[in-house]
């Protein structure tokens, strides 16, 4: 068995298929991070990732699956489900080594569980361009906080930039330390100090519209609710609890 460390990005895995293919490797298992066990007669392979290795598996990709096949795979690596990346080195090296197209090929066990990770990664998705409320800040940027059970900020990019292209905008994932700011024209990825905030990640800067902001959202939630047809169980189901902390209706 070789183990194959890799710095957790999708090029990353992308080059350690490329490792494993160049090396003619067959036992392997996937790590992310750093390599600390001192056991001997370890096989261990620091991947570093490499670009051109990287743009020359996801070319063997787009030839062997669909453009929804390779996005699939990358919606999968964005779970950081734990073994995640050991289904999608099954399911990269089935698609290599098939002499047809895999992506329907349900009776592997590689096939069935990406399928099974990227419906709760989508779902994630949805939830989250559900349930982002943004508030105001004084620059006149408007700033959402969310945690998500995935990584799912690279997938919420084209939703928000199409609704919201008229306004700067911040959202920020307060679990993995990281947000995806639009200045007008495009998206960056970006990191905030918050060692100036309050709150557990709520900007200090506030406009002094925020209280109307928050009004606003509060009176729509007020109008459309029907209190005779009030089902907490459904409503749950549809809004779990986990995400009221971010929901201004709900503060």
């Amino acid at each position: 068995m070789t183990t194959l460390i890799y710095d957790g990005t999708f090029e990353g895995l992308l080059t350690a298929v490329f490792e494993i293919y160049e090396r003619k490797l067959i036992h392997v298992k996937m790590l992310k991070g750093e390599w600390r066990s001192s056991a001997l007669f370890e096989d261990v392979i620091k991947v570093i990732t490499d670009q051109t290795k990287s743009r020359r598996v996801l070319k063997g990709l787009k030839e062997r699956l669909s453009t929804e096949g390779v996005q699939r795979v990358y919606v999968a690596h964005l779970s950081e489900i734990d073994n995640c990346e050991q289904t999608l080195i099954g399911y990269i090296r089935h698609a290599f080594d098939s002499d047809r197209n895999i992506e329907e090929d349900y009776g592997n066990k590689f096939v069935l569980k990406l399928s099974e990770i990227v419906q709760m990664v989508r779902r994630e998705r949805h939830r989250m361009e559900a349930f982002v409320r943004f508030q105001k800040l004084s620059d006149g940027t408007f700033y959402a906080t969310v945690d998500p059970d995935f990584n799912v900020l690279p997938l919420l990019i084209k939703h928000f930039k199409d609704r919201y292209a008229d306004q700067k905008w911040i959202i920020y994932d307060l679990k993995r330390k990281y947000g995806i700011y639009y200045d007008l024209n495009t998206v960056e990825y970006m990191e905030i100090d918050f060692s100036r905030s309050n709150q557990g990640g709520k900007a200090s800067i506030h406009c002094e519209d925020k209280g109307i902001y928050q009004h606003l959202w509060k009176n729509y939630f007020n109008s459309v609710n029907i209190p005779a047809r009030k089902n907490m169980k459904l409503h749950l189901r549809h809004i779990p609890h986990r995400y009221w902390k971010h929901l201004t209706e709900k503060i």
